[in-house]
Parts: structure tokens; C-alpha cells; sequence
């Protein structure tokens, strides 16, 4: 029987990583494996997360490492492992450095979790993604970003307390990089389905995807040292729960484009069907000129960056 559980491997056990784990947990999704360099870090969060599970009620193993073997038959990887933004950085600043701690990751999920399906959190987002899928050499579709899920969440926050609304009735759509260039498309952002565009003005909305872009840089302001967590950490596990449970969800994710919305070879924030196979398929909306032009901008971007800093 204990074969039959899922295994979900965290990498990073940092704010990030360790939320999402705490969540995964409360979810009763299956094993969770906390990994990160330094050994005790990981193995006091699951210990402590550990002592939890009668409070909370959860049963699933939570465990601490440092060594890659442990990860070993991992249905999901979520990589959260990184630096974190400084006040005054953008997450392109941080390119550099993470660049070579993904590299090491991803080797060591190809070697021991080599049919796993890869969530990538680590910024900078699309171009990490891309990263790993080339370290893995996994098809495209088992490695995917977390980016959408969170810049509409965060939207969705902004909607609701402008709309006086509650969040749950608020479904919102951000597409592109995760990043100053995301695109937040109001036009396909609902309450109880019905377009924000007849209930704010487009003053209220302008404020409400200016703000959703900068959402991150204005949490790293506050904290002053380190970034945002919870939301980041927690919508990474739900993207976790839709692979384990193959939910099918439709979601904004950061996914290889092979074409769809006039864009070729880079890993960019579009609407996708998340299930068992990771990326099931990417939607392609009907976009205005004005909205298609901020996508191809935003991924047209990342693009040059590949090529600029990470030699792709």
C-alpha cells in the first residue's frame, strides 16, 4: 500500500519552498521531500512542519535532505532554490546567479527524478523555465513555470476590494513574462462571469494591472529584505495538486510556445489545461492587436535574453 502514495520533492526550503510544502501538506497530496544545500534547514522545517500534522491533521511523510538520491521516484519537483529580489532589483537582475544554481538542480532531478514533472518558481521565471527544460532535456511539456497563477491572484486580491466583492467570484487572466512586462488582460478577467470591463471604470482598471504588475517589487519594498512568500508558495502547490490529482485545470502558466500567439521557442505566460501530463495543451485566445502586441513584446523580451545572457 505505501508504495501506491504520491511523492512531491521541494527544492529550496527557504520562505518559498517551504510554504509550499506547509500547503502540499494540508492538501494530504502524498510524501513531500524538502531538499536544500544546507541540510539541517530542510530537515528543521519538515521536522517542525512534522510535529504539525495532529494539529492540522495530516499523515503524510514530511522529510528533510540534502542529497539528491532522496528525490528519487518523485511524481511532481517543485524548484523554488535561488536568490531572492533586493529592494531595487528586478527579477531579471537576478539572472546570473540563479542561472548556475538551476543547472545543478536540474541535473540532479534528471538523474533521480527522471520522469517527474518539473514546476519551476525560481526567478527570473519564463527564463528559468527555459533553463531547466534545457538542463533536463525533459519534453517541453513536463516542465512549466509558476508565474500566472500568482500575477492573477494577485488581480484578483486588487478586483475584489475595488468591486467589493468576494475573491472566490473573481476569476482573472495575466498573461506574458513574470515580470515588469506581464499582461493583465481585463477583458477576460470575470466576477461571477461577468467582465470586469462592465464593472470598473478603466481609471480603476489601469490602477488595478499596474499594480498587478509591479505586485512583487512592491512586497520587496515593505519587507526590505527578502520577497514575497505565501501567494508564490502556495500557488505553486496548487499547481503541484492539478499534476497529482490531474485536475485539468485551466490556468495561466509559463509554457514552451512552438508558434501559438506568433511566438517561437521561448517560455512565456499563456492560458494551459495543467493535468497528469503537465502541460495538456495551450489555449490560444482571440487577442485584440493592442493585446497581442504586449504578449509578443513581453515574450520577444525574455527572447533576447535567452540568447543575451544565457546563450540560447
Amino acid at each position: 500500500m505505501s508504495n501506491s502514495r504520491k511523492k512531491i520533492a521541494v527544492i529550496g526550503a527557504g520562505n518559498v519552498g517551504a510554504t509550499c510544502a506547509f500547503v502540499l501538506a494540508q492538501k494530504k497530496l502524498g510524501d513531500i521531500v524538502l531538499l536544500d544545500i544546507y541540510e539541517g534547514f530542510a530537515k528543521g522545517k519538515a521536522l517542525d512542519m512534522s510535529q504539525n500534522g495532529q494539529v492540522l491533521n495530516y499523515d503524510g511523510n514530511l522529510t528533510g535532505t540534502a542529497d539528491y538520491n532522496d528525490i528519487a521516484g518523485a511524481d511532481v519537483v517543485v524548484v523554488t532554490s535561488g536568490f531572492p529580489r533586493q529592494p531595487g532589483m528586478t527579477r531579471e537582475d537576478l539572472i546570473a546567479k540563479n542561472a548556475s544554481i538551476v543547472k545543478q538542480v536540474g541535473e540532479g532531478i534528471r538523474e533521480h527524478a527522471p520522469d517527474s514533472i518539473i514546476i519551476m518558481v525560481t526567478n527570473p521565471l519564463d527564463l528559468m523555465t527555459y533553463h531547466m527544460q534545457k538542463v533536463t532535456g525533459f519534453p517541453a511539456h513536463r516542465v512549466c513555470g509558476q508565474a500566472g497563477v500568482l500575477d492573477s491572484a494577485r488581480m484578483t486580491h486588487f478586483v475584489a476590494d475595488a468591486v467589493g466583492c468576494s475573491e472566490e467570484d473573481v476569476q482573472a487572466m495575466v498573461l506574458g513574462g513574470h515580470g515588469d512586462t506581464m499582461v493583465p488582460l481585463p477583458r477576460f478577467t470575470t466576477v461571477g462571469g461577468i467582465a470586469i470591463t462592465n464593472l470598473l471604470s478603466d481609471d480603476v482598471i489601469d490602477a488595478i494591472c499596474q499594480r498587478t504588475a509591479s505586485g512583487g517589487g512592491e512586497i520587496v519594498q515593505l519587507l526590505e529584505r527578502g520577497s514575497a512568500f505565501y501567494a508564490p508558495g502556495s500557488a505553486a502547490a496548487i499547481m503541484a495538486e492539478a499534476v497529482l490529482n490531474d485536475r485539468k485545470r485551466l490556468i495561466p502558466a509559463s509554457a514552451h510556445l512552438t508558434g501559438q500567439y506568433g511566438l517561437d521557442d521561448v517560455y512565456i505566460g499563456v492560458p494551459v489545461i495543467l493535468g497528469a501530463n503537465g502541460i495538456e495543451r495551450i489555449i490560444e485566445l482571440d487577442l485584440s492587436e493592442d493585446e497581442l502586441s504586449s504578449l509578443q513584446k513581453s515574450g520577444n523580451f525574455y527572447k533576447s535574453q535567452l540568447s543575451d545572457i544565457l546563450g540560447y
